[in-house]
């Protein structure tokens, strides 16, 4: 039997990465504790990387560990990749990954709430909320072996494809997608509507607003939430869409939030009439320039991605099951 081949991705460091060597801190300033705490959080992921890295050394794989920010060409050829930061190195590596390659999410620096909670009068000592990451170092070699020896399998989770002027872009989204002007202060002036199997189901929108927001289920916990959005269960094929503070949207307010339903074969048809615009796709290192009168197709019809998830998110799943369908006859409009 072959052995198996696995590409391991690091967060990137940042400037601070050295103070982690023996030799003097950077740190200059003896009182400064969000300086510590960044030196401290630096310190655990490095700690992180080569924990992960050693017990790759006692596994029968085949192995090499590449910095995100090095990756510039689709994945091929592993068997599995695993991913040690947070989400956001777990949603930076998707862009680079097709649906044939399983992906684990190693957080590298979990949040301490004992931590936040003692510095919550002096800084935010949030670390790393790994949402879509299995695994800690605490667990790390446990559920590597269920996967090397086929005892768990990988979640398929949505993503989003977008179409301007109907060619595909190259990236899709596995977390959210943001329509909306480069600038935060200017208006972002806009019309969607709603498709099912290629026929009009929903009345045009027409929208003066901060942009269009459209997420996944996996991503209807982050910025979605926050803005008022609700949790999906993870495994849904919806996507869930929002414009950003509308302005006087009148008798079209009920059509703001709303969701893409996978099983009507929906999708979004979007119109730009903003002189500038961009997409952005899974935060805003990855976008693409929007000019006036382009055209907009949003839908699930992506490739998925396997990701192994944490027991917690799996069974939370069934626990939003039920509230996610109450929801769902509510948006229930078209």
């Amino acid at each position: 039997m072959s052995r198996r081949r696995l590409l391991m991705l690091l967060k990137p460091i940042d400037i601070y990465s050295d103070s982690q060597s023996d030799g003097p801190s950077r740190i200059t300033n003896p009182h400064s504790q969000m300086l510590h705490h960044l030196e401290n959080r630096l310190k655990v992921h490095n700690d992180a990387i080569n924990f992960c890295q050693n017990i790759l050394c006692r596994k029968p794989v085949e192995w090499k560990s590449v910095v995100l920010n090095n990756l510039s060409q689709p994945i091929h050829d592993v068997d599995l990749v695993v991913t040690v930061g947070g989400d956001g190195t777990l949603l930076q590596a998707s862009h680079f990954i097709d649906d044939s390659v399983p992906v684990l999410g190693v957080n590298s620096d979990p949040t301490r709430a004992e931590e936040v909670e003692k510095l919550s009068n002096e800084i935010d000592a949030t670390r790393s909320t790994g949402y879509l990451c299995a695994v800690t170092v605490n667990n790390f070699e446990q559920v590597l072996d269920n996967i090397l020896e086929g005892r768990t399998i990988p979640s398929k989770l949505t993503r989003i494809s977008i179409c301007v002027n109907s060619q595909v872009l190259s990236t899709y989204a596995l977390n959210d997608v943001l329509i909306a002007h480069p600038c935060p202060a200017a208006v972002s002036q806009f019309s969607f509507k709603i498709k099912s199997d290629d026929q009009p189901c929903s009345p045009l929108v027409n929208s003066r607003s901060s942009g269009l927001r459209v997420s996944t289920a996996a991503g209807s916990t982050a910025a979605m939430l926050s803005a008022g959005g609700f949790p999906m269960p993870i495994l849904s094929e919806d996507l869930q869409f929002m414009v950003r503070e509308p302005i006087s949207p009148g008798e079209t307010s009920s059509l703001m939030h709303g969701l893409i339903k996978s099983h009507h074969d929906q999708s979004m048809d979007a119109t730009w009439f903003c002189k500038e615009g961009a997409i952005y796709i899974d935060g805003s290192h990855v976008f693409y320039s929007l000019q006036i009168g382009d055209t907009i197709e949003i839908s699930s019809k992506a490739p998925i991605l396997k990701v192994f998830l944490s027991q917690r998110l799996q069974t939370a799943v069934k626990k939003l099951e039920e509230a996610y369908l109450q929801k769902k006859e509510i948006l229930c409009k078209y």
